[in-house]
C-alpha cells in the first residue's frame, strides 16, 4: 500500500498545475507590447497555484498511509476483539475489508465514521457474527456525514420515539388544495446532538435513501403527548407565524415517524453498536 500523502486527486491537480505553467513558460512571446499582460497572467497563475497547494495541504495529510492504518488495526480493531477467543477470530471476507481499508485512507481523521469501520472490521473477523458483516456496508458509512452517524445511533434506542411532522399551507381551512411548506422537520437533530442540526431533514432524506430508515406516510404515533415538544417548539411556531401572519393562509401539521427498516437495524447492530463486542 502506497504511502504516499496527496492520492490521486492532488496528483491530478499538481500535474495539471504544472502543464498550465509549463504551457505559459513555452509560448513565446515577440510582441514588446503583449509582455506586460504575459507577466501580470504569470503572476496570477502563480498565485493561483500557491492557493491551491496550500488549500490541499490540510487534505493530503489527512489521506491515511501505513502507519495509520497499522495502529487503527492494532487499537480500534484489537480492541472490539480483545474478549474473542484467538480461535474464533478468522480472515475477514475481501469484499469487506478491502473497501473498508480502501475507504479509511479518506475516512479515518473522521472519528464516528472510523469507529464504524473499526465495528464492521471486528464483526466480519468474529466466527460467530461474520455473516452479519454485509458488503453494502462500506457504500452506506462513505455515503454518511458523521452527524447522520449520531442520528442512526440514536434510532437504534429501542425506548425512544421518533416523531416528525410536514408543515402545510392552504388557501382555506379545509382546503384540499393545501401544499408542503417543510417537510421532515423535527427535533431529532438536537435531541442526537449532533454539530448541524439545521440539516437534519436532508440527513433523514439521505439515510431513507441509503434504506436505513423511512418515513411512513400513513403511520403515525397514536399518543399525541409524543408530538407535544416539537408542535410547542419555536421551529414550528416560525413556520406557523410565516404561514398565518405573513403569507394569510392555513396552517397545519402532518404528523409522521422514523422508521427503523431491518437493514438498518442490522446496519446498526454491527457499525454502530458493534455486533462483535458481545457476540449477539
Amino acid at each position: 500500500m502506497s504511502e504516499e500523502k496527496g492520492g490521486e486527486g492532488s496528483n491530478s491537480v499538481k500535474g495539471a498545475i504544472e502543464a498550465a505553467t509549463g504551457l505559459v513558460k513555452a509560448i513565446p512571446i515577440y510582441d514588446d507590447m503583449l509582455q506586460p499582460a504575459a507577466k501580470q497572467i504569470g503572476k496570477t497563475l502563480e498565485t493561483v497555484c500557491k492557493a491551491v497547494n496550500l488549500a490541499l495541504a490540510p487534505v493530503s495529510g489527512l489521506v491515511w498511509g501505513y502507519e495509520q492504518f497499522q495502529t487503527f488495526i492494532d487499537t480500534k480493531v484489537a480492541d472490539r476483539l480483545k474478549d474473542i477467543p484467538a480461535e474464533e477470530i478468522i480472515t475477514p471476507k475481501p469484499n469487506v475489508a478491502g473497501p473498508a481499508i480502501e475507504a479509511l485512507r479518506y475516512t479515518g481523521h473522521e472519528t464516528s465514521l472510523a469507529d464504524m469501520y473499526a465495528n464492521l472490521l471486528a464483526t466480519a473477523m468474529n466466527q460467530k457474527v461474520a455473516s452479519g458483516a454485509h458488503p453494502a456496508f462500506v457504500e452506506f458509512i462513505k455515503q454518511l456525514t458523521s452527524d447522520e452517524a449520531k442520528l442512526i445511533r440514536s434510532f437504534l434506542d429501542p425506548d425512544e420515539a421518533f416523531p416528525i411532522v410536514t408543515v402545510k399551507a392552504a388557501d382555506a381551512e379545509k382546503s384540499d388544495g393545501s401544499w408542503d411548506i417543510a417537510v421532515n422537520v423535527s427535533l431529532l437533530g438536537e435531541n442526537a446532538c449532533i454539530d448541524l442540526p439545521d440539516f437534519t431533514p436532508s440527513y433523514i432524506d439521505n439515510l431513507c435513501r441509503l434504506g436505513l430508515i423511512e418515513i411512513r406516510e400513513d403511520w403515525a404515533y397514536t399518543d399525541a403527548t409524543i408530538y407535544s415538544e416539537l408542535e410547542s417548539s419555536s421551529k414550528i411556531a416560525a413556520y406557523k407565524t410565516l404561514i398565518e401572519k405573513e403569507w394569510g393562509k392555513f396552517f397545519s401539521l402532518e404528523r409522521r415517524a422514523v422508521h427503523l427498516t431491518n437493514l438498518g437495524r442490522q446496519f446498526g447492530d454491527v457499525c454502530v453498536l458493534g455486533a462483535s463486542t458481545d457476540g449477539n
